[in-house]
């Protein structure tokens, strides 16, 4: 599977109901992005907004994060994939078996198999928060654990803030790929992302695809915003 072509901006369909969801899709070309569905789009909607979202062409990234004991993970995973998703998630901090079995799910797709990535260390999450809930390590380092965990067992990349993308690139191999939120321009408020970035900057830390929420869904012009995303992508290609 080629892990990026020409759309590498992940737009994040934070709605409450399909046709918000839908509404806003017919402003855009599924040729010039891919999407994300997540926990309060799925929630309000279910599987029937997924396959909903598909038939208009687009990409989707189911971005339910499992983390489960490893039976009950794999076979979600199993699930989200029969669903005809472009790529979907699990919690790194899950463990070892419980990634490992949920990749072994995806077997049997073969080669039209979702891509499976882990989530590292929420973007919301800062060293403060980190230490509580136990953990004493930064987030960078919390990061680069996860990131080397998720390889080992075979997953296709993970979720990360473009701050700690360069640290992995250097550790992984290149076709692992790198899922980066918290994008933002200059001109975007942060809302409760901490690790934040620019799309260019994104891209030559190591990102290999960007999600971006409000600045586009919230947009008066969400095509024209979009294109904004896209060219300074290409201005770093």
């Amino acid at each position: 599977m080629d892990k990026v072509n020409n759309k590498q901006i992940i737009v994040a369909l934070d709605f409450d109901s399909a046709e918000q969801a839908l509404a806003f899709l017919a402003q855009l070309d599924p040729a010039q992005c891919r999407v994300k569905i997540g926990k309060e789009l799925f929630t309000a909607c279910g599987p029937a907004l997924v396959r909903a979202v598909i038939a208009e062409g687009f990409d989707v990234f189911l971005d339910l994060k499992f983390h489960d004991i490893p039976n009950t993970v794999s076979r979600a995973v199993k699930v989200a994939a029969e669903l005809g998703v472009w790529m979907l998630n699990v919690h790194a901090s899950g463990g070892l078996a419980m990634l490992e079995q949920s990749r072994q799910a995806l077997e049997e797709f073969g080669v039209s198999r979702p891509l499976l990535v882990a989530v590292t260390v929420l973007t919301s999450l800062g060293e403060e928060d980190l230490r509580q809930v136990g953990i004493t390590a930064t987030p960078e380092q919390q990061v680069s654990r996860l990131a080397l965990l998720a390889q080992n067992a075979g997953l296709d990349g993970v979720v990360c803030s473009a701050a700690e993308t360069e640290i992995l690139r250097a550790q992984l191999s290149p076709e692992f790929c790198l899922v980066t939120p918290g994008i933002r321009r200059p001109e975007d408020a942060a809302g409760d992302q901490k690790r934040v970035i620019g799309p260019a900057q994104a891209i030559l830390n190591g990102s290999d695809y960007l999600v971006v929420g409000r600045p586009i869904t919230q947009a008066a012009s969400p095509a024209a915003v979009l294109q904004e995303f896209n060219l300074a992508i290409a201005s770093v290609r």
